[in-house]
């Protein structure tokens, strides 16, 4: 099973997580998330990062989730990155991570692309 670490702002790994358990009714395993603060220094998080990564790393690798490519998050989990075996996914959202969840225990190629897709396939006009 391939672990899950959510590198976000705030607390919104934590509510994401949350939002899944209340859809999924029960806490996933191998699921961890690291909210990232205004306050905090990006190099000061990382080794509890990398640590974090490893702690879901079940023995098949990681996915990242972070919000927003190119902000402080995002650019945190960047330098954790080594593929196939941790990967990582700009755009969090509540479909994206619904998605990784029913998928992770796929290969990693595979997992990537469903992710890329149940985030994408979440996003839609309401009429």
């Amino acid at each position: 099973m391939i672990g899950i670490l959510l590198i976000t702002h705030g607390t919104l790994g934590e509510s994401l997580i949350q939002s899944a358990c209340h859809v999924l009714n029960a806490r996933p395993r191998q699921i961890l998330q690291l909210g990232v603060s205004p306050q905090d220094d990006p190099l000061d998080l990382l080794p509890t990062a990398r640590d974090m990564a490893h702690w879901v790393d079940g023995g098949d690798g990681v996915i990242m989730l972070t919000d927003l490519f190119g902000a402080t998050p995002a650019n945190l989990a960047s330098k954790l990155l080594d593929p196939p075996r941790v990967e990582g996914v700009a755009g969090v959202n509540l479909p994206m991570l619904l998605r990784v969840l029913t998928y992770r225990d796929k290969d990693m190629i595979t997992l990537l692309q469903r992710t890329v897709a149940g985030g994408c396939d979440g996003v839609i006009q309401m009429k």
